[in-house]
């Protein structure tokens, strides 16, 4: 349970059984390594697993504390192998736009996280993480002083007004919806068509701005959660006077230490200085180097040639969000000097084969391929014990309620795959139902999945059509409602510590529309139910009640195979510093990088 109204101490510890690590981009892109010892693994991901607190305005206000060593000036190289799959605030729910944006846009509030990984929530725009009345029904946030968007522009509550009422137009398809369906129900954009760009507006009783400064929040219901839902990338501001519509995803207005100078859509882009950006203003950030020169197409192998390397720019290069490619691995952890440049961790991404069950109707074909599909094989491509561990269900270590015994297709004793089970269910399956269409990204990793997933499933009887997806606008594809494929593999992690953030968003009913991540198409009253029940909840009693559902979903519906955990081993140049891993993004912590010299 929470209170706002007093401010007396540093942080209020929110309560949220047992919390985990957060994140504010939640489907997975390209890349992830880590260590060689599962369980030591799984056990430092479980201690990840921290109560998140609220600070009050000491702890949100500016500047930064300064990382040890850093220094000004020069240009961080920027390697990654797809492009972003959207620029545009609404449209951000992939860790790839969501680690430029924290480069480029603030939000109302924002994670902030010291060198123990201890993670709290910090005002970001607003001047706290937000004060509760009403038994957390009402929220209200104040804006700080000095905030202006890259133009000078001051940054008004009428700001985070429209941005908040243009999630509700129909071009903002990709992000996230917990605020929308929050304020206005899961049909939302009924209440507010037009995104707000008309005449009419949310009324005050639902989202009010009394003055400049002031945002307030009205939910029918507690919203314990809604500073961190807050402090997501898809929920960053944009000036209501320079919103393009459509067109603001490829030129986005900045209110962050940088902005965008050049962008060659899936080929570079050029950050640099912000020079609107007020440090006093912002306890998070940082503005070491001068420039981020983005270079996109960079294959993984390259990447890792070039750091193992480490000459001329390379020296100042960095991961965005590839990591060490698999083949390469050994050369990176045999050489000490290497190795010291090395970040890694758990991530709470869980990779899962994907079915489209508005084409996948035979739930044999479904038991079938989950017990056919070799994790041990998807997991060597990925890097071996650097790369994942197998995942026998949904629920990740790093999330409250992570069951790692609880293994309904037998995974973990078998992790390539039970070829003699998956073919038993089939044998009275229809040859015309063998056919299963599957789409992967064309990049170095989609390419091994592939082949890893077309070798497990023809093993069985299976005919596998496999077709390239543009990897850049990947999950934009299979997120489609009408999309021409049966199966793909995708990647989910909570927003935040409960398991809500994972059974909701991909598996609710309700949200089975264009761009949810629901993309299993999942429509099942059981499921609806539970996941309604356990939205009343408090988070100790939710927890059995999200059990329920795990289980449910992956024993009666068989929505998705799980496939593996992921992990991150990244690697950077030898000029590069204030390198750590960060457990918000479970990538390398952007916001504190500087160059030595």
């Amino acid at each position: 349970m929470m209170s706002h109204s007093s401010r007396t101490a540093r942080a209020v510890v929110v309560a949220l059984a047992a919390g985990s690590l957060v994140l504010t981009a939640c489907s997975k892109n390209e890349g992830g390594k880590s260590g060689t010892d599962s369980k030591k693994d799984q056990k430092e991901a479980s201690v990840q697993s921290k109560a998140v607190t609220y600070a009050d305005s000491a702890a949100s206000t500016g500047p930064a504390e300064e990382v040890p060593g850093a220094k000004s000036g020069g240009t961080i190289t920027v390697y990654q192998e797809a492009g972003l799959s959207h620029l545009d605030p609404g449209q951000i729910y992939v860790n790839d736009a969501g680690q430029v944006a924290n480069l480029l846009f603030r939000r109302l509030t924002q994670f902030q996280e010291d060198d123990k990984g201890n993670v709290s929530v910090v005002g970001d725009l607003a001047t706290d993480s937000g004060k509760s009345t009403d038994g957390g029904k009402t929220w209200t946030f104040t804006l700080k002083d000095g905030i202006k968007d890259e133009k000078g522009n001051p940054i008004t509550s009428a700001d985070v007004r429209h941005s908040v009422e243009r999630t509700y137009a129909k071009f903002i398809f990709d992000g996230p919806t917990y605020l929308q369906s929050w304020l206005s129900g899961p049909d939302y954009r009924k209440a507010l068509p037009d995104g707000g760009f008309g005449s009419k507006h949310l009324p005050a009783s639902v989202l009010d701005t009394p003055d400049d400064k002031t945002v307030v929040f009205h939910f029918g219901t507690a919203r314990p959660d809604l500073p961190q839902t807050l402090a997501m990338a898809g929920y960053g501001i944009v000036p209501e006077k320079d919103d393009t519509r459509e067109r603001y995803d490829k030129a986005p207005v900045s209110t962050g230490p940088y902005k965008i100078a050049e962008n060659k859509i899936g080929k570079a882009m050029k950050l640099v200085k912000n020079t609107n950006w007020d440090p006093k203003t912002d306890s998070v950030r940082h503005q070491y180097a001068d420039a981020f020169n983005i270079q996109f197409g960079v294959t993984e192998s390259t990447q890792t040639k070039r750091l193992i390397a480490d000459q001329g720019d390379n020296k100042n290069a960095i991961q965005l969000t590839n990591g060490v490619e698999s083949t390469q691995i050994q050369d990176v952890i045999g050489n000490p000097e290497v190795s010291k440049r090395t970040v890694k961790g758990y991530q709470p991404f869980v990779m899962q084969l994907s079915f489209n069950l508005d084409r996948v109707k035979d739930k044999k074909v479904r038991e079938a391929v989950t017990y056919a599909v070799n994790s041990k094989s998807l997991i060597a491509g990925e890097g071996g014990a650097y790369g994942g561990d197998v995942a026998p269900n949904y629920f990740a270590p790093t999330l409250p309620g992570y069951e790692p015994a609880y293994d309904p297709f037998g995974r973990l004793k078998t992790p390539q795959g039970n070829i003699a089970k998956a073919q038993e269910i089939l044998k009275d399956v229809p040859a015309s139902e063998k056919t299963l269409v599957f789409a992967y990204a064309n990049s170095e990793a989609g390419q091994k999945r592939k082949v890893a997933i077309e070798d497990a499933l023809t093993k069985v009887g299976l005919k596998i059509v496999s077709k390239e997806v543009d990897s850049a606008s990947y999950y934009e594809q299979i997120g489609k409602l009408n999309n021409p494929y049966d199966m793909y593999i995708s990647g989910w992690g909570q927003d935040w510590p409960s398991p809500g953030t994972v059974v909701t968003p991909i598996f609710d009913g309700t949200q089975v529309t264009d761009g949810s991540p629901n993309y299993s198409h999942v429509k099942d009253p059981k499921v609806d139910a539970l996941i309604k029940k356990a939205l009343t909840q408090e988070p100790t009693v939710a927890a059995a009640t999200w059990k329920e559902a795990q289980h449910y979903l992956l024993e009666n519906v068989i929505p998705a195979a799980p496939l593996w955990y992921t992990k991150q081993f990244q690697l950077s140049g030898s000029n590069v510093g204030g390198t750590r891993y960060g457990s918000v993004s479970s990538l390398l912590d952007i916001n504190r990088l500087y160059l030595k010299s």
